[in-house]
């Protein structure tokens, strides 16, 4: 039988297939990790890994012994986290960004209360990527390209950007139905720590309505999409929006449409856990009823327009804006 530290060694270089990555995972130097890894080649008479300029691939040998050892880790793992673990008493920790945890998550939890098991539920909120190898969160909810690995991932759904602003704005500034307006109401820009290529800004909207692009240089730029929603709530200013997150205020009024058609952008929103943390059953509950809840969305970005329109500017905050599904 092999050490199981070079065999664990061997799971998270195969995982990340450069020894770097495989240090940070197991906390240890690279050095370490190669050295573990000739140990166990020389113990199995296989070379596991082919030594390439730009990193390491697996060779037949290393593919064939790569399933059995990563599921016998997880099961071993996840053995001594439920002998470690007193039943419902750890909570779930999320990791979402702050906006959607804010304008998303959190006015949905209770219902993820009443729709099963009492679900302890710590929600943390993160600008920058979490690596999930090695922090102590359960699962996260990102919004990207989902371009990650070794994981399980759920794409939750689209989002488009459309602009929004009070309805005591828009009626003072002549916005419904009018994008000439803008040049004399103030801009909301957002400028956040992942920007999305291909969501539109200001400029665009400008282009796209044949208005001078030098309108979008003045106004207020805010960090994140909660506030620009916020702000417009407020009587602040115009925004462009992101639509999922803009759905309740907009429901209720206090967000209206003056113009324009909501834009599809590439990045998404989605669920993301390890193998082995997407088998507990906290995560499984959570995951459960965030695909349910995601399902039953009113909105359906990737399919707009919806049955009936946002409010636009003129209507009543009391009319139901969409049908129900």
């Amino acid at each position: 039988m092999p050490p199981l530290t070079a065999l664990r060694a061997f799971v998270a270089t195969a995982r990340h297939l450069n020894f770097t990555g495989a240090a940070d995972e197991l906390h240890v130097t690279s050095a370490a990790v190669g050295q573990q890894i000739r140990l166990l080649e020389e113990h199995l008479g296989h070379a596991l890994f082919v030594r390439n300029r730009g990193g390491l691939q697996l060779t037949t040998a290393g593919r064939a012994l790569m399933p059995g050892l990563t599921s016998a880790f997880d099961t071993l793992l996840e053995t001594l986290s439920a002998l470690a673990e007193e039943p419902g008493r750890a909570p779930i920790r999320i990791v979402a960004p702050s906006s959607f945890a804010g304008k998303w998550l959190a006015p949905r939890l209770a219902t993820l209360q009443a729709a099963g098991p009492r679900l302890d539920v710590q929600v943390d909120v993160c600008s920058r990527g979490v690596d999930l190898f090695r922090d102590d969160a359960d699962c996260i909810i990102g919004y990207g390209a989902g371009n990650v690995s070794g994981l399980v991932v759920d794409r939750l759904f689209g989002e488009a950007v459309v602009p929004v602003c009070s309805p005591a704005f828009a009626q003072r500034h002549g916005l419904s139905g009018n994008p000439p307006a803008l040049a004399g109401a103030p801009l909301l820009h957002e400028q956040g720590p992942s920007p999305d290529p291909a969501c539109p800004d200001w400029g665009a909207w400008l282009r796209l309505f044949g208005l001078p692009i030098h309108l979008a240089e003045s106004g207020i730029t805010l960090s994140q999409s909660s506030l620009v929603l916020d702000a417009a709530v407020a009587g602040q200013g115009v925004g462009l929006a992101k639509l999922r997150l803009a759905e309740a205020d907009l429901l209720s009024g206090r967000l209206v449409v003056p113009f324009g058609e909501p834009q599809p952008v590439d990045f998404f929103y989605f669920f993301a856990a390890t193998p082995l943390k997407a088998k507990s059953p906290q995560v499984r509950q959570f995951r459960h009823w965030l695909l349910s809840e995601t399902r039953a969305a009113r909105t359906d970005v990737d399919r707009w327009p919806p049955d009936g329109p946002y409010p636009a500017s003129g209507a009543h905050a009391d009319t139901p804006a969409i049908a129900a599904e």
